[in-house]
């Protein structure tokens, strides 16, 4: 079954549902990454404060404890798993695009590698890894640009006239 380029061949309505799915799927994401910003965890520094506290600091503005191990698990067990899903979904979508395969093919994997680096970087980092920030902090970054570039991608396919 090929599946490259189908995204033109679907009806309208089909196409008004996705776009509407990955509209606010993505609304739902950079709402995610206000909230990282809110956390002051969009910075090295600050994603080390975030997990493992910042109570051995003289002068803080908000007092941040180290988190628990339960508080950990649940964390990265919700993180691993939504994003996973979110992920497998945006990939589905991307695979019926006309983008050449070799690109569609990094959209659609590098994702997870970005997933397991990110999450697998925050919890090494809670047990002292401290350089792994520098990991969570570039694979985060480079998931969320495989977001916009994958959601937008999908949106201009769908209404680009074939």
């Amino acid at each position: 079954m090929e599946l490259h380029g189908k995204i033109h061949t679907l009806p309208k309505y089909v196409k008004q549902f996705i776009a509407a799915f990955v509209i606010v799927l993505s609304i739902g994401y950079f709402t995610g990454l206000q909230f990282v910003r809110q956390t002051e965890s969009d910075n090295p520094s600050g994603i080390e404060e975030n997990y493992l506290g910042n109570e051995d600091i003289e002068e803080v503005t908000v007092m941040k404890f180290k988190k628990g191990e339960r508080e950990m698990l649940t964390i990265l067990h919700t993180h691993i798993l939504s994003i996973s899903f979110i992920f497998f979904l945006m990939g589905g979508l991307v695979a019926l695009t006309s983008a050449p395969k070799k690109w569609k093919a990094f959209l659609m994997i590098e994702p997870f590698i970005s997933i397991i680096l990110t999450f697998g970087g925050i919890y090494l980092l809670w047990k002292g890894w401290l350089w792994m920030k520098w990991i969570v902090m570039i694979s985060g970054t480079l998931m969320t640009l495989v977001f916009i570039s994958s959601a937008g991608l999908v949106l201009y396919q769908l209404f680009q006239r074939k």
